[in-house]
């Protein structure tokens, strides 16, 4: 997901192109249909890392259809992160996808500097017309997220559930309060542990807090983070997993993942740049379960333990959801154990 500043790494740029290449400097001005986008993306984790893997997938995606010629650079850091924007704007790239939570005014100002290129950007901050070209997103998967919590809360049996995330920022803290709002639609008593490790992709780190939690009687985890569904594993507890779906992993371990589909956000930033009407908005919308952006996956080995009654209530609240009848609630403060 987000950035803060990480450590020194040893930055690998890997490219992957498709079809002809744009002229330089022709975003988000009109292209011919047939036109593959020059679209970069930067990324400060490796693309493995969950929320970053959800746009890479999409991308590569668009550039196997042809729609997008598609160059990425992985392991930023924050402080190395202005520069290869300008880079990648120099080149002639006309749209700019990346993750501005550590370099919020930074990333804006670039955009100032090059207004024919179009920049969508991971953020925390609303789109501000004052920067024309840099429209914001991110994974506001919280239906989803809800939706898991009525598996977990149908799952526990100690009434215990731990929580471990990178950072409480507004996108993390939504997600969890819409999971133990689910939670609490099967399990009213259930007790939460949470904390936050600081950091985006350390999965040793939040193995170990697992550990603590599971140790603490947790027998539900919230794996937010990398590493939380090793620690359930190993303990023999159960997993609620977040982005993307790793039960093909831990087949005896995660029940459910709120999964990110990172497709709409993209289509809808390549039409606009290619229709040359590119402008600062907010693509999270794209994200919202009634829009394609986020689902449950399958409970797959999982599918006739849950219990009936929570599948069908899963069910009816997913075609609610959908319809628009029913909405998740958005809580962005720091959740709390409890």
């Amino acid at each position: 997901m987000r950035l803060p500043t990480l450590p020194t790494l040893s930055r690998r740029t890997l490219l992957k192109s498709t079809g002809a290449l744009a002229l330089a400097g022709a975003a988000p001005s009109r292209l011919l249909a047939q036109e593959p986008l020059k679209v970069a993306a930067i990324y400060t984790v490796p693309v493995e890392q969950q929320w970053v893997s959800r746009i890479h997938k999409a991308a590569e995606a668009a550039a196997a259809r042809g729609e997008i010629a598609y160059t990425f650079t992985e392991n930023t850091a924050n402080t190395d992160y202005e520069r290869v924007m300008r880079e990648y704007a120099e080149a002639g790239h006309q749209l700019i996808v990346g993750e501005a939570f550590g370099v919020e005014q930074a990333a804006r100002d670039v955009s100032l500097d090059y207004p024919k290129t179009a920049f969508l950007m991971g953020s925390s901050l609303p789109p501000d017309p004052n920067y024309p070209n840099f429209s914001v997103f991110d994974n506001y998967i919280q239906d989803a997220s809800y939706l898991t919590g009525i598996i977990a809360g149908s799952m526990t049996k100690t009434g215990k559930i731990g929580v471990v995330g990178g950072f409480p920022i507004p996108e993390v803290n939504r997600l969890v309060h819409a999971f133990m709002a689910g939670v609490r639609e099967t399990s009213p008593n259930a007790t939460f542990q949470v904390a936050f490790i600081g950091s985006w992709f350390d999965p040793p780190k939040a193995k170990e807090t697992a550990f603590a939690q599971i140790e603490a009687g947790a027998d539900v985890m919230y794996a937010e983070r990398f590493g939380v569904s090793d620690a359930a594993k190993e303990r023999g507890v159960l997993a609620i997993g977040n982005v993307i779906d790793t039960q093909a992993e831990y087949p005896d371990t995660v029940v459910a993942s709120a999964l990110w589909h990172f497709e709409p956000t993209l289509d809808a930033a390549v039409k606009a740049v290619k229709g040359g009407v590119f402008e600062a908005q907010d693509y999270g919308v794209y994200s919202l379960m009634k829009n394609g952006g986020s689902s449950l996956a399958p409970l797959g080995t999982f599918e006739d333990k849950v219990p009936a009654a929570a599948k069908t209530l899963v069910a009816e609240r997913e075609k609610a959801i959908k319809q628009g009848s029913f909405e998740v609630d958005v809580n962005d403060e720091e959740p709390v154990s409890g």
